[in-house]
């Protein structure tokens, strides 16, 4: 029975977390539905795209992203497929 827990375990660790998320629009989600929906993004970090959002309009690349403090082109990489900017996920 132990070796079937390990098992199931170490097939669930290997799931990548990603692979359950939803796209995210970062142009109109709240700060929580950005952290909860990119990888490597917390409630901080969510909160300054939201902010930057604010301050200067709408997203118009994905590599604006890299403006907001602490995100960087990995962050960008890593999620790419998770970031909307309008209806669809970009693959940019």
């Amino acid at each position: 029975m132990r070796t079937l827990f390990k098992a199931l375990a170490l097939s669930l660790a290997c799931v990548s977390p990603l692979s359950f998320a939803s796209p995210v629009n970062i142009n109109t989600a709240t700060a929580e539905q950005i952290a909860d929906a990119l990888s490597g993004v917390g409630p901080a970090k969510a909160q300054a795209i939201v902010a930057y959002r604010e301050q200067k309009g709408p997203f118009t690349s994905v590599e604006q992203l890299t403006e907001v403090k602490g995100i960087g082109v990995s962050t960008i990489d890593k999620n790419r497929d998770q970031i909307q900017l309008d209806g669809a996920a970009t693959n940019e």
